[in-house]
């Protein structure tokens, strides 16, 4: 019998190596990559892969992201599928084709150009990015944290600040070191928590002349009237409290109306001096999703998916993370944009694609929220878990309570490499750290 051409098989495409679309195949190439059942590729804008949920630690500088990014070619390479890179232009549902963009370099000399990737099957896995609401100046002045090159940027900018004000004992603007947090979400209270414990590491090498009690000030501005709105009360009210221990200044109830190059105004008239400012507040799917191709799309361009996570035109096309607005039957409402909901797509999925490409149905998902933990760096971690062990919520907080945060991660990065590189992978990075600065210098 001749052996089947890499024409002939089954072309599965994943579009977006977040953390659902990276686990998602290398599952598939594990199970049909390598068993030549099906040819499995990634398309990503990006050569490597960093957990979205590290990215405030890139940015404060607690992380160095070399260390944990993951290059795509060679995780293709170790888990039989294939990798492109590639911006996402359209979709051609009728000739099954993915238009990828001409992709440049920062000196903008051609890499890549334009082209189309044929597929039977599509899954659309890009992620979202901040929604700035088309607040004036948001885009010139302020930074969001969608990638890890946004997050470098912010810490350069950080150090740089730093640098400046140490240089000169009355620094010709008062407000450089003063930062403000627009969104009180995950990432807004996060990255507060970190970046206070950062800059007061900063100046213990060597930079004298900043009083981080005078010379530092942090601002955390919300809309909604308490902050981390989407938990519950109780682990709100908590968090509120540490961050106010720690100095860092919460603004709830009030909705950013501009930014500036010294500052943040609010509607209700106030000023926030500030020389750098994070983008925290709300999420959108990309903007290429809207309306892309006749596919259903919400408000916030999500690709509108069954509870089987196929999208309602096109029963080839799948959607998940993000960008997939599913409904949340028990709630009410959609599955919120979490990890945790884009690893147990990427796993439902895993499990029942390879039928899929038999012709059966993919049986319908459902999310299980096992509860939400926010880590507060050094300081605390709190959170709460859900499910049948607790029989509800369970307010934790601490040392178990970051156990469990880390856990999260580590629990990624098994899904993508196993026990063993994993074990290894953290010993090494525990090792390196004793022989390091505790934050990053440069």
């Amino acid at each position: 019998m001749a052996a089947t051409s890499p024409r002939d098989l089954h072309r599965l495409v994943v579009v977006g190596g977040g953390a659902g679309g990276l686990e998602l195949v290398t599952r598939l190439g594990d199970n049909l990559g390598r068993r030549h059942q099906a040819a499995v590729t990634l398309i990503d804008r990006s050569r490597t892969h960093l957990w979205k949920p590290l990215l405030h630690r890139v940015a404060a500088g607690t992380m160095d992201n070399t260390e944990h990014e993951l290059d795509y070619l060679a995780q293709a390479r170790w888990h039989h599928f294939q990798f492109q890179q590639g911006v996402l232009e359209g979709v051609d549902r009728e000739r099954k084709r993915v238009r990828l963009s001409r992709l440049v370099d920062s000196e903008g000399a051609e890499v890549l150009p334009s082209r189309e990737v044929p597929y039977d099957t599509l899954v659309l896995a890009v992620g979202s990015q901040s929604n700035d609401f088309g607040t004036p100046g948001a885009k010139e002045h302020a930074i969001a944290l969608d990638t890890p090159v946004q997050a470098a940027r912010f810490h350069a900018r950080l150090l740089n600040a730093c640098l400046r004000a140490d240089l000169d004992e009355s620094p010709p603007n008062p407000s450089a070191l003063h930062i403000a947090i627009i969104g009180a979400g995950a990432t807004g209270v996060e990255l507060s928590a970190e970046l206070h414990q950062v800059v007061r590491e900063l100046v213990a090498y060597g930079l004298k002349r900043i009083d981080p009690e005078r010379d530092i000030r942090m601002t955390i501005i919300e809309a909604a009237p308490r902050i981390l709105p989407a938990l519950s009360e109780t682990l709100s009210a908590a968090t509120l409290k540490l961050l106010e221990k720690i100095g860092v200044r919460v603004m709830t109830g009030e909705k950013v109306t501009e930014v500036g190059p010294d500052g943040v105004r609010t509607a209700s008239g106030q000023f926030v001096p500030a020389g750098l400012v994070v983008w925290a507040a709300g999420v959108k799917a990309p903007e290429v999703l809207k309306g892309i191709e006749g596919l259903e799309t919400n408000r916030i361009n999500q690709l509108v998916v069954g509870a089987n996570l196929q999208t309602t035109a096109d029963p080839n096309i799948f959607a998940l993370g993000d960008c997939a607005s599913c409904a949340w039957v028990e709630k009410g409402t959609n599955v919120p944009p979490r990890a945790q909901a884009a690893h147990q797509q990427a796993s439902h999925l895993a499990r029942w694609l390879p039928g899929h490409l038999r012709g059966h149905a993919v049986p319908a998902w459902r999310y299980r929220d096992f509860g939400s933990l926010v880590s507060l760096g050094q300081y605390s971690t709190v959170g709460s878990l859900m499910g049948s062990i607790t029989r509800g919520s369970l307010m934790i907080e601490g040392y178990f309570a970051r156990m469990m945060y880390l856990s999260l991660y580590k629990a990624h990065e098994y899904a993508l490499h196993g026990f063993v590189k994993v074990t290894l992978d953290t010993l090494a990075r525990l090792i390196t750290r004793r022989t390091t600065p505790s934050i990053k210098l440069h």
